[in-house]
């Protein structure tokens, strides 16, 4: 049940990154900067897919840990465009605390998968 709503809402997470890039697309000042966050944004739910097909326990913790260092680096950017009012408040709260979530899982996931193992 855990997997799948990590997965659930990853995915979503990464939609509403898409999304938001999407409609920044024209930001000339912060069009590399969106970029980044594609990056990182989608990259969370990616890993946390392919951590659940992984060939091992270590390949699924790790997998695991890279899709939580990537929610680290979306919550900067996200800061970071808050800050320079490259997205608005509410677009940074929505996605912070969707981001927030995630990570939030992710830690108490990885903590019962190194203490089971």
């Amino acid at each position: 049940m855990g997997k799948n709503l990590l997965i659930e809402l990853s995915k979503q997470f990464a939609i509403d990154i898409i999304n938001l890039c999407n409609e920044k697309k024209d930001c000339k000042k912060g069009n590399s900067l969106f970029n980044q966050i594609l990056r990182s944004g989608t990259s969370i739910g990616a890993n946390i897919h392919e951590g659940n097909y992984g060939s091992s326990r270590a390949d699924f913790i790790n997998k695991f840990q890279i899709a939580l260092k990537e929610c680290y680096e979306t919550i900067y950017w996200l800061e970071i465009f808050k800050e320079t009012n490259l997205i608005s408040v509410d677009d940074f709260d929505v996605l912070y605390k969707k981001c927030c979530k995630i990570r939030t899982l992710l830690i108490s996931s990885l903590k019962t998968l190194k203490k089971n193992s």
